[in-house]
């Protein structure tokens, strides 16, 4: 699922796109695909955002730098979370990916690719230091619980590879 253009008022796309993910950095919320809709309406910035997962601890930091950022902008904001439908990896952008990717984490592979990975069933999971597939898991989860610690057996680099979920 995609955002619509009818769902993001041009306007607020620059200022989205300066809010980042408060637990990669180096994606704003638009690449991340949180944010499910944003419009203005009687002058008040509404906009819905979807966790990437039930309970997200990030959400909250979100809501209120998604708030500043309006506020600077010269906004009032509501801010609403918005369950359904659930919040998936394919909702990354491609730009998304590649800064995952240049930031040292792995970028999710589709559903039956990830579970090979994640049981050890297949070499798949690219390294982001070398580029090798001769990679093995080091554990479930990494630096958050949508992650999982891998390294590589080449360059014997560590690197947290983004759980595909759908």
């Amino acid at each position: 699922m995609t955002i619509t253009e009818q769902h993001i008022d041009k306007l607020l796309i620059p200022i989205l796109e300066q809010v980042s993910d408060p637990e990669i950095p180096v994606l704003s919320i638009m690449d991340m695909g949180v944010v499910r809709s944003a419009i203005i309406e009687n002058g008040v910035a509404k906009i819905e955002i979807t966790p990437t997962y039930s309970g997200c601890p990030a959400m909250d930091v979100i809501g209120d730098d998604i708030k500043k950022a309006l506020k600077e902008a010269g906004y009032e904001s509501e801010i609403d979370l918005i369950l359904s439908p659930a919040w998936t990896t394919d909702w990354i952008t491609p730009k998304g990916r590649k800064a995952l990717e240049n930031y040292g984490i792995a970028a999710p592979l589709e559903a039956e690719a990830d579970k090979d990975a994640l049981l050890g069933n297949k070499k798949i999971v690219k390294c982001t230091n070398c580029g090798s597939t001769n990679t093995r898991l080091v554990s479930q989860f990494g630096s958050t619980a949508c992650k999982a610690q891998f390294q590589c057996n080449d360059c014997q680099e560590p690197f947290d590879y983004f759980k595909c979920l759908k």
